[in-house]
């Protein structure tokens, strides 16, 4: 798979980096959105660890990119855009977390539990069965399986959706696995949050009101340690602003204001 999709014309002054990890190509309607206005990149992250995808993310924006640029993360994407604006700050002008993950552990551990409140019991149980099936030794065909999994959570992460069509291009369990196990301990460990010491361009979070990442949990930690942070809480919105009825509209005027 290649690692960069390429939007409008150069020079390219904004790149956005889809979640998971191992979900690539959810950020496609942003950047297209996005590309009346400028040159857009869509890095495609197919690194299968998380130093690796941090390295080939600096790689991809070095080599095209208009620097410094803004950099546009959705949830995990949020989070590794968070540590590449810490470790190489030359590359980053802007830094905007969509719907992000967490950064402290705490804020973390009722994530799963607002999701399946969300569910039927019949979808509920085909969670557990998905999750069982993939811990087990004989898991099939994973990608599928994950990616079958992330419909039913979208599904409890969106309030008001316009579509249920995501645009991933495949899911990747192994990248996922082994990616999010290693940034964990990171954000276990307090280091996670601690990088955005070193975060000196302005940081714009926006969430949704419906997202079962809770807004607190990025909010609060990221108030402690950035320099210039501005949080915006998104009404009647889930994980994914851009695909949601009420939002839209809002989520767009913003990020196209920022841009």
């Amino acid at each position: 798979m290649e690692n960069l999709r390429k939007y409008g014309d150069g020079p390219f002054t904004v790149a956005v980096v889809h979640g998971g990890p191992g979900v690539p190509g959810e950020m496609a309607p942003v950047a297209r959105e996005l590309s009346s206005l400028c040159g857009v990149l869509e890095p495609l992250q197919t690194a299968g660890t998380f130093k690796g995808q941090i390295e080939e993310l600096k790689a991809v924006l070095e080599e095209n990119g208009a620097l410094p640029l803004t950099l546009i993360g959705h949830s995990w994407g949020a989070m590794l855009g968070f540590v590449l604006t810490a470790r190489y700050p030359a590359l980053v002008k802007k830094l905007i977390l969509v719907g992000s993950g967490a950064f402290e552990e705490k804020y973390a551990v009722n994530i799963d539990i607002a999701r399946l409140s969300r569910l039927t019991e019949k979808e509920r149980a085909e969670v557990f069965s998905i999750l069982e099936t993939l811990d087990g030794p004989a898991a099939g065909d994973k990608n599928r399986l994950m990616g079958k999994l992330g419909m039913i959570f979208f599904k409890s992460d969106s309030f008001s959706p316009l579509s249920y069509d995501t645009e991933v291009m495949e899911c990747q369990y192994e990248v996922n696995q082994k990616v999010w196990s290693q940034a964990k301990k990171l954000r276990t460990s307090g280091e996670l949050l601690e990088m955005g010491r070193k975060i000196e361009c302005p940081v714009l979070a926006l969430h949704g009101d419906y997202d079962p990442h809770l807004a607190e949990g990025i909010e609060v930690p990221l108030s402690r340690v950035l320099k210039s942070f501005k949080f915006v809480l998104l009404p009647r919105c889930g994980h994914y602003p851009w695909l949601e009825r009420n939002a839209r509209g809002r989520f767009y005027d913003i990020i196209k204001r920022e841009i």
